[in-house]
């Protein structure tokens, strides 16, 4: 058995990039850098190394995202693993990205206007009064 599942939090290393597949999918593709913390063995101090990792969403959600993402935005993404490989100008190229099922906003859209809040529902009107309980098995009811 094998499971293929990540999680990440990061920051977004670039604009979030919208595009329409021929067969009409919306596909969004954006960048999330990682920091790893390593020791440096020279100076003893604690260094923190980015890890550049490619992020794809399909379907009507990305494009929905797509308004709400901009480079530096925190992000927690929840996916799957993707090998894919290629040849472009006769050498072989290879990319590992995450597909992602979920993503949390961690932290507001900057400089840009967000979306207006929904306002809330009008409150529901009172209930009618309740008539009274019949009793079904009062002998004057025919059945």
């Amino acid at each position: 058995m094998s499971i293929n599942r990540v999680n990440i939090t990061g920051n977004l290393t670039r604009d979030p990039e919208l595009r329409v597949t021929g067969g009409g999918t919306q596909v969004l593709s954006f960048g999330v850098a990682v920091n790893d913390r390593r020791r440096n063995s020279q100076t003893g101090e604690w260094e923190d190394y980015p890890n550049f990792v490619d992020c794809t969403m399909f379907g009507t959600r990305a494009e929905a995202v797509s308004r709400f993402l901009a480079k530096g935005n925190k992000v927690a993404i929840e996916g799957k693993l993707r090998y894919s490989s290629w040849e472009k100008d006769g050498q072989r190229r290879s990319k590992l990205e995450v597909i992602v099922d979920e993503i949390e906003f961690m932290s507001q859209r900057q400089g840009g206007s967000a979306p207006a809040a929904a306002p809330a529902p009008a409150p529901l009107p009172a209930p009618a009064a309740v008539p009274p309980a019949v009793d079904l098995y009062d002998e004057d009811i025919p059945f």
